[in-house]
């Protein structure tokens, strides 16, 4: 930094206060330090700035399952949000959440000296090992979270799902059949908790329900069981990968979609729009997730005592797998 003074010919101070984005620096000489800076190819020694500050500006992250569309979204979305706060973000993927590799994580974490850890937490087990963790810096919760929960931002599934099945209801179906996602995902839980008051705030009985565990090939294989129904006549599945599997099933025994079974995924993945039909699905606003995630950090960082925030509703989007019945 010293260096980087010298060739601007400015102060030791001015050279921290560009860095620092300060509005007391003047353009001028804001472009010389910049230029110096680039010139010389400095770069900030975090660990100096650690010992001085005490900040080292890093949030730490813990996800699993970072092959499928949400968590992998939920994640990018953190460190994107933290990148424009100002935060450097550290992920942590592991495989599955046990209270050994929970612990493991936390503490590779905490040895990077993070302010704070976002856990994206997936399955219910895994939910109560969180909660019962002593930590030294807060912890925020991005998944798998419920209405007024604490230390938490999350998407409104149960509102999403509600949103899919009304839909379809509004067109003239009833008895909206359902393909589950797992049930020990607490999200799943939500999904099917939303298809199941759908039906009940218009006093109708709930179609068909089938289990699947998010993959296309269980999508297929409830497809070819609902084909086998002509009772049904729309089905609402918990994400967008087994509506894919479906579709694709019920294509290959012949039935139309729309024309004689409507489809509704969640989550509208990028290839959702370029399916044939397209696909309507429900959009869950991940980037959105991400600032609040940032935003409710932050605030813990600033002393707020359990903040809390809103669940975000998500958004449906009508495409083309979706018409009215055709009895």
């Amino acid at each position: 930094m010293t260096d980087v003074a010298a060739a601007a010919g400015v102060s030791h101070q001015t050279v921290s206060r560009v860095l620092n984005g300060s509005e007391l620096v003047k353009d001028e000489t804001r472009t010389r330090v910049l230029a110096a800076i680039a010139e010389l190819g400095y770069r900030r020694n975090n660990a100096a700035r650690l010992l001085v500050t005490n900040r080292s500006h890093r949030i730490g992250m813990i996800s699993a399952h970072l092959v499928l569309h949400g968590p992998s979204m939920i994640a990018v979305s953190v460190q994107d949000a933290g990148h424009k706060a100002g935060y450097d973000v550290s992920l942590v993927a592991v495989e599955d959440f046990t209270a050994r590799s929970l612990r493991e994580a936390v503490d590779r974490l905490l040895d990077e000296a993070v302010e704070a850890i976002v856990v994206a937490v997936a399955h219910r087990e895994a939910r109560e090992q969180v909660r019962s963790l002593e930590m030294p810096v807060p912890l925020v919760i991005v998944q798998g979270v419920s209405d007024g929960q604490r230390m938490a931002v999350g998407i409104d599934q149960e509102a999403g799902a509600r949103l899919a099945v009304e839909h379809l209801l509004d067109l003239g179906h009833r008895h909206v059949a359902h393909v589950t996602g797992p049930q020990e995902w607490v999200e799943a839980g939500q999904r099917r908790a939303g298809w199941r008051s759908a039906h009940e705030h218009r006093h109708v009985l709930p179609g068909p329900e089938l289990g699947g565990d998010w993959s296309p090939q269980s999508g297929y294989e409830a497809g070819l069981r609902i084909a086998e129904d002509p009772d049904v006549t729309a089905v609402f599945v918990a994400n967008d990968g087994m509506a894919m599997g479906l579709m694709y099933a019920l294509h290959e025994k012949g039935r139309d979609v729309p024309g004689e079974i409507s489809v509704v995924g969640f989550d509208d993945v990028p290839e959702a729009r370029f399916l044939w039909p397209a696909l309507t699905t429900v959009d869950q606003e991940f980037s959105l997730l991400g600032r609040r995630a940032v935003e409710l950090t932050l605030r813990a960082l600033g002393g707020e005592v359990d903040p809390s925030a809103e669940l975000i509703r998500p958004a449906l989007v009508v495409r083309d797998s979706t018409a009215a019945p055709r009895h």
